[in-house]
Protein backbone atom coordinates (compact mmCIF):
# COMPACT_ATOMS: atom_id res chain seq x y z
CA UNK A 1 0.00 0.00 0.00
CA UNK A 2 1.21 3.78 -0.78
CA UNK A 3 0.35 7.18 1.21
CA UNK A 4 -0.28 9.82 -1.21
CA UNK A 5 3.07 11.06 -1.21
CA UNK A 6 4.67 7.85 -1.70
CA UNK A 7 2.22 7.01 -4.91
CA UNK A 8 3.60 11.19 -5.74
CA UNK A 9 6.99 10.11 -5.40
CA UNK A 10 6.74 6.54 -7.41
CA UNK A 11 5.01 8.21 -10.32
CA UNK A 12 5.85 11.65 -10.62
CA UNK A 13 2.32 13.43 -10.58
CA UNK A 14 2.56 16.04 -7.76
CA UNK A 15 -0.07 14.85 -4.06
CA UNK A 16 -2.92 18.01 -5.66
CA UNK A 17 -3.03 16.25 -9.03
CA UNK A 18 -3.28 12.82 -7.49
CA UNK A 19 -6.57 14.30 -5.53
CA UNK A 20 -7.65 15.73 -8.73
CA UNK A 21 -8.14 12.98 -10.74
CA UNK A 22 -9.64 11.65 -7.77
CA UNK A 23 -12.04 14.06 -8.04
CA UNK A 24 -12.36 13.83 -11.62
CA UNK A 25 -12.96 9.84 -11.23
CA UNK A 26 -9.94 9.37 -13.32
CA UNK A 27 -8.78 7.09 -10.14
CA UNK A 28 -10.83 5.53 -7.59
CA UNK A 29 -11.31 7.08 -4.41
CA UNK A 30 -8.97 5.01 -2.07
CA UNK A 31 -9.08 3.58 1.10
CA UNK A 32 -8.60 5.10 4.37
CA UNK A 33 -6.53 3.82 7.63
CA UNK A 34 -8.12 4.42 10.89
CA UNK A 35 -6.40 7.82 10.68
CA UNK A 36 -8.26 8.53 7.54
CA UNK A 37 -5.21 8.75 5.65
CA UNK A 38 -5.17 7.51 2.12
CA UNK A 39 -4.03 4.19 1.21
CA UNK A 40 -3.13 3.36 -2.57
CA UNK A 41 -3.10 -0.36 -4.18
CA UNK A 42 -0.61 -1.49 -6.84
CA UNK A 43 -3.48 -0.88 -9.19
CA UNK A 44 -3.85 2.63 -8.48
CA UNK A 45 0.01 3.05 -9.04
CA UNK A 46 -0.29 1.21 -12.29
CA UNK A 47 -3.60 3.53 -13.23
CA UNK A 48 -1.83 6.76 -12.26
CA UNK A 49 0.95 5.63 -14.63
CA UNK A 50 -1.34 5.22 -17.23
CA UNK A 51 -3.22 8.65 -16.79
CA UNK A 52 0.51 10.32 -16.40
CA UNK A 53 2.01 8.74 -19.71
CA UNK A 54 -1.28 9.97 -21.55
CA UNK A 55 -0.98 13.39 -20.02
CA UNK A 56 2.49 13.78 -21.24
CA UNK A 57 1.33 13.02 -24.87
CA UNK A 58 -0.89 15.69 -24.60
CA UNK A 59 -4.62 13.69 -24.20
CA UNK A 60 -7.36 15.58 -22.61
CA UNK A 61 -8.51 14.27 -19.40
CA UNK A 62 -11.94 13.51 -21.66
CA UNK A 63 -10.16 11.34 -23.90
CA UNK A 64 -8.17 9.68 -20.87
CA UNK A 65 -11.43 9.71 -19.41
CA UNK A 66 -12.52 7.33 -22.57
CA UNK A 67 -9.43 5.52 -22.83
CA UNK A 68 -9.84 4.71 -19.39
CA UNK A 69 -13.13 3.33 -19.78
CA UNK A 70 -12.05 1.22 -23.06
CA UNK A 71 -8.74 -0.09 -20.78
CA UNK A 72 -11.68 -1.28 -18.24
CA UNK A 73 -13.87 -3.20 -20.79
CA UNK A 74 -11.20 -5.65 -22.43
CA UNK A 75 -13.56 -7.11 -24.41
CA UNK A 76 -14.68 -3.70 -26.39
CA UNK A 77 -12.77 -3.36 -29.82
CA UNK A 78 -9.60 -1.01 -29.73
CA UNK A 79 -10.68 1.34 -33.05
CA UNK A 80 -12.13 3.54 -30.53
CA UNK A 81 -8.92 3.58 -28.30
CA UNK A 82 -7.15 4.06 -32.47
CA UNK A 83 -9.39 6.81 -33.26
CA UNK A 84 -8.88 8.68 -29.86
CA UNK A 85 -4.64 8.28 -30.60
CA UNK A 86 -5.30 9.50 -34.37
CA UNK A 87 -7.13 12.84 -33.25
CA UNK A 88 -4.43 13.66 -31.08
CA UNK A 89 -1.98 12.95 -33.83
CA UNK A 90 -3.47 15.78 -35.55
CA UNK A 91 -3.89 17.95 -32.90
CA UNK A 92 -0.30 17.45 -31.98
CA UNK A 93 0.52 18.23 -35.86
CA UNK A 94 -1.47 21.02 -36.15
CA UNK A 95 0.54 22.45 -33.14
CA UNK A 96 3.88 21.75 -34.34
CA UNK A 97 2.99 23.75 -37.92
CA UNK A 98 2.12 26.42 -35.70
CA UNK A 99 4.95 26.41 -33.77
CA UNK A 100 6.93 26.13 -37.15
CA UNK A 101 5.38 29.75 -38.06
CA UNK A 102 5.67 31.07 -34.54
CA UNK A 103 9.52 30.40 -34.88
CA UNK A 104 10.00 31.85 -38.13
CA UNK A 105 8.24 34.85 -37.18
CA UNK A 106 10.31 34.79 -34.04
CA UNK A 107 13.35 34.87 -36.13
CA UNK A 108 12.52 37.47 -38.84
CA UNK A 109 11.65 39.85 -35.71
CA UNK A 110 14.85 39.38 -33.82
CA UNK A 111 16.69 39.17 -36.61
CA UNK A 112 15.03 42.62 -37.62
CA UNK A 113 16.76 43.82 -34.37
CA UNK A 114 20.73 44.45 -34.11
CA UNK A 115 19.76 45.23 -30.61
CA UNK A 116 22.64 48.44 -30.78
CA UNK A 117 19.63 50.79 -31.00
CA UNK A 118 17.19 52.53 -28.58
CA UNK A 119 13.88 50.80 -26.87
CA UNK A 120 12.17 53.59 -28.63
CA UNK A 121 13.18 52.55 -31.56
CA UNK A 122 13.55 48.62 -31.01
CA UNK A 123 11.88 46.72 -34.38
CA UNK A 124 11.41 44.10 -31.64
CA UNK A 125 8.87 46.21 -29.32
CA UNK A 126 7.81 47.91 -32.66
CA UNK A 127 6.57 44.44 -34.13
CA UNK A 128 4.91 43.09 -30.75
CA UNK A 129 2.86 46.70 -30.49
CA UNK A 130 1.68 46.65 -34.43
CA UNK A 131 0.46 43.06 -35.77
CA UNK A 132 0.80 44.68 -39.32
CA UNK A 133 4.70 44.13 -39.08
CA UNK A 134 4.35 40.49 -39.02
CA UNK A 135 4.47 38.77 -42.49
CA UNK A 136 2.37 35.92 -41.61
CA UNK A 137 -0.62 35.04 -39.79
CA UNK A 138 0.64 33.23 -36.59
Amino acid sequence: MFSIGALSRETGVKVPTIRYYEQMGLIDAPARTEGNQRRYGHSELERLGFIKHARDLGFSIEAIQSLIELQDHPDRSCAEANAIAAEQLVDVRAKIERLKRLEGELARISDGCSGDGTSGKCYVLASLANHNFCESEH
